[in-house]
């Protein structure tokens, strides 16, 4: 299967104008992760993402006194980093591959410049990015409500 097929395929980009697609695959290449690869750890450069095709990674945070804890895993059809998209470039959480994991990988760098240089393309791209964004902070906040409880009221 081609890069452009691939991206065809995938939700994330589902209803883009076609004529979109093929800039994108000048940035794109499959890759697949086996199990136990880490993808990169948070504060890292955040230089690449990926379109999950299937397989598993899992999403984790560095907790002190407890190490990386998981938030989240992301199957296929989901998308793999975000922190690319906004400076300072940097990972906002960890990854590692739980399962054997075939990706589409894009150059982020390559990606910002095609978004720079087509409004549309950019807002569109963005405006998915952004919808990712805030499914993995509602998944940090339920993993952090698990993780320390709930509040309890002293007034009882």
């Amino acid at each position: 299967m081609t890069p452009l097929e691939m991206l065809t395929e995938h939700p994330f980009l589902a209803g883009l104008p076609p004529q979109w697609l093929p800039r994108l695959t000048g940035y794109a290449r499959p890759v697949v992760w086996h199990p136990g690869h880490r993808l990169f750890r948070a504060g890292q450069p955040a230089e690449r993402f990926w379109l999950v095709r299937g397989g598993e990674v899992a999403l984790d945070f560095p907790v002190p006194a407890r190490g990386d804890v998981g938030i989240e895993s992301i199957g296929a059809g989901g998308v793999l980093g975000w922190s690319w998209l906004f400076p300072p470039y940097r990972w906002q959480f960890g990854a590692v591959a739980v399962r054997r994991t075939p990706t589409v990988e894009f150059t982020a760098e390559g990606v910002r410049r095609l978004m720079e240089s087509d409004d549309a393309l950019g807002r569109q791209l963005t405006t998915r990015f952004m919808s990712v964004v805030v499914d993995r902070l509602q998944a940090s906040r339920v993993r952090l409500l698990d993780l320390y409880g709930y509040p309890t009221s002293a007034a009882s």
